[in-house]
């Protein structure tokens, strides 16, 4: 049997009077600035740095969408795999409230985000699969793909998107051209990149709680003809809003009560890109990013949920009653550059792309979520919990080498090498390190050093044998390495050493990835496609576990092997598009995380898992000034491994929650049988919907009302199924009132997100049936322009 389980800042007017204009990505009319994209997505850029192709429009119709899901410019009608795309025009819209990425989550089909870790350490889950895990060397099966570069490290997975041209969402195992850790699919995030025209656009907003966001860039020729650059920048502010109520004496010198404690953030980010082409030939990109992050780490409610139910409305969400952590502050920063160089051979293009990433920084959390002494057992205070995790440094190298075919002839082809390396000190330290009190331990913290290094050969070929049928083929082979040394142990105040467990784990694996798809056009205006994949997540080993003197723990690799089939459609006239897909999938060694005997986090690996389901979209243009979007997931998922039993929630050996699946005790402490339960944060169903209306007026200009609404279906956030760790109904809904400008350069409006001020459960921490919510409603002001 196995037995596991799991900032006030800038004025308003400050972001209003920047007035620079937008880039050609954003002259599409928009059937929803408020909400995800029901028309024309700007395409990003082909394989290279030749800039982004912009996307064609009709009057009354909708335009064509191109995306690079196969690593070059092609239709999303004509791509043989389920992929959706968002504007940046949208992205930015969905984000005037303060939000970050976590904004996209219900607005893709298959698409969840969430996070219990603040804004530094996002979770992604398409298809229902991802990863609970909240250690900072957390491996996840979704990988983030920013201008052609793989982000690894959870931290660079939260880097902010800006200045965006357009995001693709790739759902289901990506393996062969985008390498491991893809099995669940892929988000790819591309920029707006330099121009030989001169290009500018401005996008801010400021709202309640002093939530100021502006986005920007601007950019052109340097040099006619050889060289151009563009300049783009975030900054998001909100106040701290949430009182920390504690009247308390604090054991680690935290001062309390205080009135707008903690919830706010400070978001700084700049990027610098220069395009030269010294040659009609040659062109290189350089690129250079930096980020400044000061916040708020996730914020626990201590028994927001009560025994025998899920209902978290009596809670307030603005105050919390803490006696630890210093009211949980974050901070982060991170650097980055590439050189992305494309060379032209006629029949081929030889691209090379380069990129660094580092980054460095903290987060530290009250982790019970509440004042012990506000939970007394026999009259002494019960449940003490902080704890802080340090980035000491980062370093990601990252070479992709590849060479593929031009022009649309009927046999394409690519092929390329790929070399990974990224190495991290991270700190992880407990309560006792921070106390004031006779029980401080200075040594109550440990020291990991990790390397991960992945190397990989890869190929694609796609034939068209007919004027209708396209057959694709992909395939490669990674070498995926990691080793994890515990560089110091976490000892007793006195120094002694009392860890006895391994100190230097390595594991290794090479696996195949591949994928084969049919496209067959069966009308000018209806496309078929299926596609089997399979792909690779590599082994993981969890160190965090040293700081409670446990030992290491590991996963082997997970495989997923995925087959889906669907059909693209362009039907009345281009005024509808309707595109859906079913999928089922099967992952083997499925890597999970919970908690061992101990009340220690653990990783390791169970048989496998089934899911299956269906994604589908429809853009609907009735009538010219009329849009609505529909987005539609499906899911259905079981872990499937009658031996694996995960740790309940319990405290003091009690168990707090309602547990309904069969249990076994292990000495004093209750395990859940998991077979048969749903992957966690893995929504049943999701719904999306947007619609916009425009009123042309008198002068030429535009008024405007649209709206987005989503909900998501039932959603287990643990490992085994409790009438209270779960969410059914979550819902939130957006609304936007503006004008538009005669000539479309400028826009002003009114916006509210989380317009109903929904308090959705999206996060727990077991023994102290502790809430995490989803964010509050903002109301404000916005304002966009751009170039003509």
């Amino acid at each position: 049997m196995i037995v596991f389980a799991s900032r006030r800042a800038l004025l308003a007017s400050a972001a209003l009077v920047f007035a620079v204009p937008a880039a050609a990505q954003d002259t599409t009319p928009s059937a929803n600035p408020a909400a995800a994209a029901p028309t024309t997505a700007a395409a990003s850029s082909d394989q290279g740095v030749t800039g982004a192709a912009t996307a064609s429009t009709d009057e009354n119709g909708l335009g064509d969408i191109v995306v690079t899901a196969e690593r070059r410019s092609e239709s999303i009608q004509r791509v043989p795999l389920s992929v959706s795309a968002v504007r940046g025009e949208d992205l930015r819209s969905f984000q005037a409230g303060g939000d970050d990425i976590l904004a996209l989550s219900g607005r893709v089909p298959g698409l969840y985000v969430e996070t219990t870790t603040g804004r530094i350490f996002p979770r992604f889950y398409i298809r229902g699969l991802g990863n609970i895990d909240f250690y900072l060397g957390a491996s996840q099966p979704v990988s983030i793909v920013q201008d052609d570069v793989v982000l690894e490290h959870v931290v660079l997975k939260s880097n902010p998107v800006f200045d965006v041209a357009q995001t693709e969402v790739l759902r289901g195992p990506q393996g062969s051209l985008f390498g491991r850790n893809t099995t669940a699919g892929i988000i790819k995030f591309d920029t707006i990149r330099p121009s030989e025209e001169f290009q500018a656009r401005a996008a801010g907003s400021y709202g309640s709680f002093d939530t100021v966001t502006f986005d920007a860039g601007v950019g052109g020729p340097i040099i006619a003809d050889k060289l151009s650059f563009r300049v783009s920048g975030l900054y998001q502010h909100r106040d701290d809003w949430v009182d920390n109520v504690f009247a308390g004496t604090s054991a680690d010198g935290t001062v309390t009560p205080k009135k707008n404690a903690m919830g706010g953030f400070d978001e700084r980010d700049v990027r610098l890109q220069l395009l030269a082409t010294p040659v009609d030939r040659l062109s290189i990109l350089l690129s250079g990013r930096a980020r400044d992050y000061d916040g708020t780490s996730t914020l626990f409610h201590r028994a927001a949920l009560k025994k025998g139910s899920n209902d978290v409305s009596a809670e307030p969400r603005g105050q919390v009653a803490y006696d630890e952590a210093q009211n949980n502050p974050q901070r982060y920063k991170s650097y980055g550059g590439s050189a992305h160089i494309a060379y032209d051979l006629d029949l081929a293009t030889i691209t090379s792309i380069t990129a660094y990433e580092t980054a460095h920084g903290y987060s530290r959390g009250d982790t019970d979520g509440g004042a012990a002494a506000n939970f007394p057992v026999n009259g002494v205070p019960n449940g003490f919990g902080e704890s802080q995790g340090n980035l000491r440094d980062l370093d990601q190298w990252t070479q992709e080498l590849r060479v593929a075919s031009n022009g649309d002839t009927d046999f394409k082809w690519q092929f390329g090498g790929f070399l990974f390396d990224s190495r991290d000190t991270t700190d992880f330290y407990q309560r006792a390190y921070f106390l004031t009190t006779a029980a401080r331990n200075p040594n109550n913290w440990v020291r990991l050093r990790n390397v991960n290094t992945s190397y990989a050969v890869f190929g694609q070929a796609s034939y068209r044998f007919t004027p209708a049928l396209t057959l694709t083929a992909g395939g490669r082979v990674t070498e995926d390495d990691k080793r994890t040394r515990l560089i110091k142990t976490a000892d007793t105040a006195a120094g002694a050493i009392t860890y006895r467990g391994r100190t230097d784990v390595s594991l290794s694996d090479t696996q195949p990835s591949w994928d084969v798809s049919a496209l067959y056009e069966a009308t000018p205006s209806l496309n078929l496609y299926a596609r089997v994949a399979r792909g690779f997540r590599g082994p993981t080993i969890q160190g965090r576990s040293a700081v409670f003197n446990s030992d290491f723990t590991t996963a082997e690799s997970e495989t997923n092997v995925s087959w889906e089939a669907g059909f693209k459609s362009q039907l009345f006239d281009n005024t509808l598009r309707f595109n859906a897909s079913a999928f089922t999938y099967t992952v083997k060694d499925i890597q999970l995380n919970g908690n061992d005997v101990n009340g220690n986090g653990v990783l390791f690996n169970a048989d496998k898992a089934r899911a299956y389901g269906l994604e589908a979209e429809a853009d609907w243009r009735p009538i010219p000034n009329l849009a609505f979007g529909v987005g539609l997931s499906l899911l259905h998922s079981e872990i499937k491994d009658p031996r694996v039993f995960a740790q309940v929630c319990a405290l003091n050996g009690v168990v707090v929650c309602t547990v309904e699946n069969p249990t076994i005790k292990v000495g004093t402490n209750t395990f859940a049988q998991i077979n048969g339960e749903p992957l966690p944060n893995a929504p049943e169903y999701n719904v999306d919907v947007t619609a916009r209306y425009d009123q042309p007026l008198g002068n030429g200009g535009k008024a405007f009302v649209a709206g987005d609404f989503n909900i998501q279906g039932y959603t287990q956030f643990v490992l085994y199924r409790t009438k209270e760790f779960t969410a059914n109904g979550n819902h939130e809904a957006g609304v936007k009132l503006g004008y538009v400008t005669p000539d479309d350069r400028f826009e002003i409006a009114l916006f509210g997100r989380n317009i109903t001020n929904q308090k959705n459960l999206k996060g727990v921490i077991e023994n102290y049936m502790a809430a995490v919510f989803n964010e509050p409603r903002v109301i404000g002001l916005s304002f966009s322009a751009r170039t003509r």
